[in-house]
């Protein structure tokens, strides 16, 4: 199919480009940036004046409820609220029903992905098996079957031997291993230690549950030597103390990497309100100070990305008192607009940055698991895959849980304004979703 974009702003962080120009598609691939070449006849134009051509978005953290939903066509939902939102690329964490610690279920979750030509997922497998912590799982095996990476989602390793000898395996064959940074025993409660969860009597969740893992993980790679050591991604780190361990272990030189949730960059422990389960969140909000230093480390690149952290939670599941409450929201069609909206507040780094913690900077994490997508990969480049998105910066809105296509309908930005709106995504030039009516 070939698709011609004609008089949209293109805008990609990873190259500096910023220019009103044409944006020629053909064979799953962008043809040209500017010059249409000559004898080009596309089989669809699309007329993009008034809006920003992007690089489409690469989400390291998005839970799809499958294998485990097949009944609810949760797969289906989810995907459509992915490319709703500009998402062409995918993380889904291990943490499935069943958990993703055989190869058969990754081979199922890849093939019905693949079926639904929308954005591209890309599983993490388990660790260890059923995420006990106890034992390690096929590495190898999961890796043939598509696995890019391999954490433990929220579910901690108590034995740090386990960690150790995780990470020794891991750095032998060179996989990557995503943590979430939390001390089993400190990390029980549901919302962020301090005076309003004192007031509220609810079970707090210190700093320290963050720095004390953040410790365990930088020391045991420090044991290891360069040499050895696996490549760690930390996941949704959310204090400002976890934040300054982070930027000391990067100028020491260990191989880390680090995302913050959309969540935490913009919200704070208040927003709870009156124990709303909306906001009962994994990692739990933390204080104003937390949130400050977390939008300080994304704009100046001591955290590489931000991820949307989406969890589909059903209704009977939310609707709890807030301590019994499922954690989780939904955010995949969330993401790009909150991301703009903090790189254009007051003191913020700006739409370039905004950008690039959407797309060249979870890129950049994946790396090499991404094939041969690595090169062009949430960038713009002539040769390069088509994943992109076509952004109306005009269309405000307001969050109405009704209006979005996940099935989870829960999020603490219900009724907040958004920036703008995404009208088209393609994948390696499939059109997966289109809104063609633009607004006067």
């Amino acid at each position: 199919m070939k698709i011609l974009i004609q008089n949209g702003r293109v805008i990609d962080p990873a190259s500096g480009r910023d220019e009103r120009a044409d944006v020629a598609i053909a064979a799953g691939r962008i043809l040209s940036i500017g010059r249409v070449p000559p004898g080009f006849t596309p089989t669809r134009s699309i007329d993009a004046a008034g809006c920003w051509v992007l690089p489409g978005l690469v989400d390291l953290a998005a839970r799809l409820r499958e294998p485990g939903h097949e009944h609810a066509h949760m797969l289906e939902s989810e995907m459509a609220a992915a490319v709703a939102g500009g998402v062409t690329s995918l993380v889904c964490p291990p943490d499935t029903d069943p958990v993703l610690d055989e190869p058969g279920l990754v081979e199922m979750l890849r093939m019905r992905a693949e079926k639904l030509h929308q954005a591209r997922v890309f599983p993490q497998g388990a660790l260890t098996r059923g995420l006990k912590g106890e034992v390690l799982t096929e590495m190898v095996l999961l890796t043939e079957a598509g696995c890019i990476a391999f954490g433990q989602a929220d579910a901690p390793i108590v034995n740090i031997q386990v960690l150790q000898r995780a990470l020794l395996y891991a750095g032998t064959f060179g996989y990557a291993i995503w943590l979430r940074p939390l001390d089993p025993w400190l990390g029980g409660g549901v919302a962020a230690s301090g005076p309003l969860a004192m007031r509220m009597g609810l079970a707090g969740v210190p700093a320290a549950a963050e720095t004390i893992a953040l410790h365990t993980v930088f020391e045991l790679l420090r044991a290891l030597g360069g040499g050895a050591a696996p490549r760690v991604h930390l996941c949704r780190l959310s204090s400002a103390a976890g934040v300054e361990l982070l930027r000391r272990a990067k100028a020491e030189g260990l191989n880390v990497t680090a995302d913050v949730s959309i969540h935490s960059l913009h919200l704070i422990d208040h927003d709870i309100g009156y124990f709303d389960s909306r906001a009962r969140l994994n990692p739990p909000l933390r204080q104003q100070r937390d949130r400050d230093a977390l939008q300080t480390a994304l704009a100046d690149g001591t955290l590489d990305a931000l991820v949307s952290d989406h969890t589909p939670v059903e209704p009977d599941a939310k609707h709890l008192p807030f301590a019994e409450a499922e954690p989780g929201a939904t955010a995949l069609e969330l993401l790009l607009p909150l991301a703009l909206k903090w790189g254009e507040q007051r003191g913020g780094p700006g739409l370039a940055r905004a950008l690039e913690v959407v797309t060249q900077g979870p890129a950049r994490v994946l790396g090499a698991a991404l094939g041969t997508l690595q090169a062009s990969s949430g960038r713009l480049v002539e040769g390069g895959v088509a994943d992109l998105c076509v952004y109306d910066p005009r269309d405000f809105w307001q969050v109405e849980p009704s209006a979005l296509r996940s099935q989870g309908k829960h999020t603490p930005f219900e009724g907040h304004e958004m920036p703008g709106r995404v009208r088209w995504t393609l994948v390696g030039g499939h059109l997966a979703h289109a809104t063609d009516a633009v607004p006067a």
